[in-house]
């Protein structure tokens, strides 16, 4: 078929249209430009950096087809909240990451962020690999300082930057001793033994030096008197003597009374960031908590107390020296205005984290399960369970009930490698040996095994299993590490061991 002239006349106006307008001679149009294009990143997807690294760890880096300016921000990621990051892509770490106490999600030091490259249009996302490096050496050696001890059950440094420290014998002795020679000095800095109760479980069991005590010398410590009454007593050192206490200035600041059993007496005193005074109780002793001290809140044993010995506010009376923190959850009425959490069993051996303020709990199990606890400063009123739970599990028919506060880690009671029978709470280690730090170290009174698990895994609301320990081989030079009693630290936060058959180790860089 023929095109007629009128057809011919309108493609021919067509293409001079196209041509003018710079077309090729097509019919496909133009004139609109070319459509914006999005940025492409051209830094890597994976980086490692080594621990305790600051600043600028990773520089994210991208071009744009356009030559449009581009800025860089954080878009997701498991571990996000770990990460900052400038518009020009200067990505850093929030805080100091450490090897041995992995913050990010999996707990395997590789930290997972998306950063996104904008060009006020268009964007890209990268997922980006940061892998936390070991930057210290984890060589450690467990030398032992000194021996010859009488049923020691703690120690703590003297604040003095001597680098000594106080043992506590259970008879009722405070010696002093100095971890870099071994010498122990002659007179006992403090000796009680002629008012006190070593019936059963009793004794001197805790010491703790006020915040202030290079310019006071004022310490407490916990102890059962002759008739099997907990006390905290309050002490001063003898005139300007930092090394010998007065013995006349003993007063009862606290009591507990403890009738009818002579073990679970707690013992434990500590002072917490918040320079008040933490005492832990025993629910009063005989199997099963006979007497419900634990749950019940008029009572003071089974508990963890909090006092302010700054202050009395009951000066009528002479067993009361001290005065009730506002925020104590019983301040005002509905149980012992003294207690500060409840439901536990027997508190041995406790401690406060430094950096993070936590307060790590070693509770002794009834007859299947050691426990681990944790109080933040905000968890005054927690109720750990017992007697209606045992760690994780029922006892005496308790329900799982959201009332308890369940154990950050426990095992199970036996001779197994992750097994034992009383749980002796650690520290959160801090000091110079790299592979440590960050690690909250304890151990079991009977068999004398050491573990630790990362603090990071401690969380509240979770419960980590023993398999989730680390068998710590600790191996001393001298001696062997069978009781361990109690655990504690030096004012340069060496970590040290008690043994209660009188021996003292202490971990240091190999």
């Amino acid at each position: 078929m023929s095109i007629g002239p009128v057809t011919r006349s309108t493609v021919l106006v067509l293409l001079m249209l196209a041509t003018a307008c710079g077309g090729d001679g097509s019919l496909s149009g133009g004139g609109g430009g070319a459509a914006n294009r999005p940025p492409s990143f051209t830094s890597p997807a994976s980086v490692s950096v080594a621990e305790n690294s600051s600043g600028t760890i990773y520089t994210a880096t991208a071009t744009d087809p356009d030559g449009d300016a581009l800025s860089y921000s954080l878009a997701g990621g498991a571990d996000q909240a770990a990460f900052r990051i400038s518009s020009a892509g200067a990505l850093s770490f929030v805080g100091t990451p450490d090897f041995e106490a992995p913050g990010d999600a999996d707990g395997d030091n590789v930290y997972k962020v998306d950063i996104r490259a904008d060009d006020g249009s268009l964007s890209t996302t990268l997922s980006l690999s940061v892998t936390v490096t070991n930057g210290g050496s984890d060589a450690f050696r467990v030398r032992r300082v000194a021996t010859g001890f009488a049923a020691p059950l703690f120690a703590a440094p003297v604040p003095d930057g001597s680098g000594r420290l106080f043992v506590v014998q259970r008879g009722g002795l405070i010696r002093i001793l100095n971890p870099a020679t071994g010498a122990v000095a002659a007179q006992p800095f403090l000796d009680v033994s002629g008012i006190i109760s070593t019936s059963g479980e009793r004794g001197l069991l805790g010491f703790a030096t006020a915040p202030d005590f290079a310019t006071s010398g004022t310490f407490y410590i916990y102890m059962t008197n002759g008739a099997g009454t907990n006390e905290v007593r309050r002490f001063t050192t003898l005139g300007g003597d930092r090394n010998r206490a007065d013995p006349a200035s003993g007063d009862v600041i606290l009591s507990i009374p403890h009738p009818g059993f002579d073990n679970h007496n707690g013992g434990w005193i500590g002072f917490g960031p918040d320079d008040l005074l933490y005492i832990a109780s025993g629910d009063g002793g005989g199997a099963g908590d006979p007497a419900g001290n634990a749950q019940n809140p008029n009572v003071l044993l089974g508990k963890m107390l909090r006092i302010d010995v700054r202050s009395d506010a009951f000066p009528a009376d002479d067993r009361r020296d001290y005065a009730i923190p506002s925020g104590n959850p019983y301040a005002g009425s509905g149980g012992a205005p003294e207690v500060w959490a409840l439901g536990l069993r027997n508190p041995f051996r406790n401690s406060f984290d430094p950096e993070s303020g936590l307060l790590l709990i070693g509770d002794v199990g009834q007859g299947a399960v050691e426990e681990v606890d944790l109080m933040r400063p905000t968890d005054g009123g927690a109720n750990f369970g017992w007697n209606l739970r045992e760690g994780t599990q029922a006892y005496n028919g308790g329900a799982n009930s959201t009332a308890f506060t369940p154990p950050v880690a426990e095992y199970g009671h036996g001779s197994g490698p992750t097994q034992g029978n009383t749980v002796t709470g650690g520290h959160v280690y801090r000091g110079p040996v790299e592979a440590l730090r960050g690690q909250y170290i304890f151990g079991d009174f009977v068999n004398g095994t050491i573990w630790s698990i990362p603090l990071s895994r401690l969380v509240p609301g979770q419960t980590v299993p023993a398999s989730g320990f680390t068998i710590r081989d600790l191996r001393p030079d001298a001696g062997a590490i069978d009781n361990v009693v109690s655990f504690g630290i030096d004012q340069s936060n060496n970590l040290y061991i008690v043994d209660f058959d009188g021996e003292v180790f202490v971990i240091e860089p190999a």
